[in-house]
Formats: C-alpha cells, sequence, structure tokens
C-alpha cells in the first residue's frame, strides 16, 4: 500500500475543495484558485475537512499514480493557503537583477541583458543579489525558477552564473602550469 497515497490530506480553514466529474479538482483558497484534472482511475473523496484518494486496484501504474494523485492535491491546498517560493543567488562580478513592472531583467556578462516577463501568476522579487520567485502553483514556480537559472548556469571553477539558494556547487580545481 501507498504509504503517501494512504494518508489523508487536512483542509484548512478556509479552503473549499470541488471534485467534479472526471477528477476535476478545483481548491479555492486566500491567495487564489488552483484547478487540476487528476487521473480518472482514482478515488477522491472530500469527507468533512479531509480528502482521501483510494484506488481500485493494485497493478504497478494504479500504485505509482496512488501517491502522485495525493501529492498534487496536497500542493494545490499548500499552494492556496502559503504559496510557494523558490530563491536564487546570482554570483559573478558584474552579474546584476533588476526589475521594472513584470519585466526582470538579469546582466549576465553577455553583450546584451536578458529580459524575462513574469508568467501570469508568477511575482518575482529581486533584492541585491538575490531573486525571489513566489506563486501559488509549484509546478509554475519551479518551472520560471529553472528559466531563469538556466541563463546562466553556476560553473564549476568560480562558482560564477545563477544558482538555487539551497545549492551547492561542486567546485573544481583550475589548470596548474608546467613544472
Amino acid at each position: 500500500m501507498s504509504r503517501i497515497g494512504r494518508m489523508p490530506i487536512a483542509i484548512p480553514a478556509g479552503v473549499t475543495v470541488e471534485v467534479a466529474e472526471n477528477n476535476h479538482v478545483t481548491v479555492k483558497g486566500p491567495k487564489g484558485t488552483l484547478e487540476r484534472t487528476l487521473a480518472s482511475e482514482m478515488e477522491i473523496k472530500v469527507e468533512g475537512a479531509e480528502i482521501t484518494v483510494t484506488r481500485p486496484n493494485d497493478l504497478k501504474r494504479m500504485k505509482s499514480l496512488h501517491g502522485l494523485t495525493r501529492t498534487l492535491i496536497n500542493n494545490m491546498v499548500i499552494g492556496v493557503t502559503e504559496g510557494y517560493t523558490k530563491d536564487l543567488e546570482i554570483n559573478g562580478v558584474g552579474y546584476r537583477a533588476s526589475k521594472a513592472g513584470k519585466v526582470l531583467t538579469l546582466n549576465l556578462g553577455y553583450s546584451h541583458p536578458v529580459e524575462m516577463t513574469d508568467p501570469e501568476g508568477l511575482e518575482s522579487v529581486v533584492d541585491g543579489n538575490k531573486i525571489t520567485v513566489k506563486g501559488i502553483d509549484k509546478e509554475k514556480v519551479g518551472q520560471y525558477a529553472a528559466e531563469i537559472r538556466d541563463k546562466r548556469r553556476p560553473e564549476p571553477y568560480k562558482g560564477k552564473g545563477i544558482k538555487y539558494a539551497d545549492e551547492t556547487i561542486r567546485r573544481k580545481v583550475g589548470k596548474t602550469g608546467k613544472k
């Protein structure tokens, strides 16, 4: 039995969860509304202040969908109550970020500044050499943070580039001269 899939999801106060046909789940909370269509084989029940997910049989596909379905619903509930954030750090001489309206401008040592527009429902905040991506959809927050990081990934010799705040860069030793 899936240990994660079996756990019930507590619905906090101020959050409403609706399950329509074809397992279309809508979660409304203080921070906004999230919708998602989940695997139709799973049985999602809203009982009082709890959501439970059950699977029809023990096929390998059902076992893997069981935990996934429960986690996706849980992420939606956390998203509309607390929201998600992803922190990035910019390291390197002359590497900077600035924000004007919804446009994030990155100076990353290229001949031109890199401009990125915040996607719908997401917000990026610049504080010195730190960029914080905020939003209610965990998937979108992670994707946008990854796209920002991809503009200049950290390199292993000097550690320059954009990295996640909790990421450690494996450093390499540079060349040594001839003897």
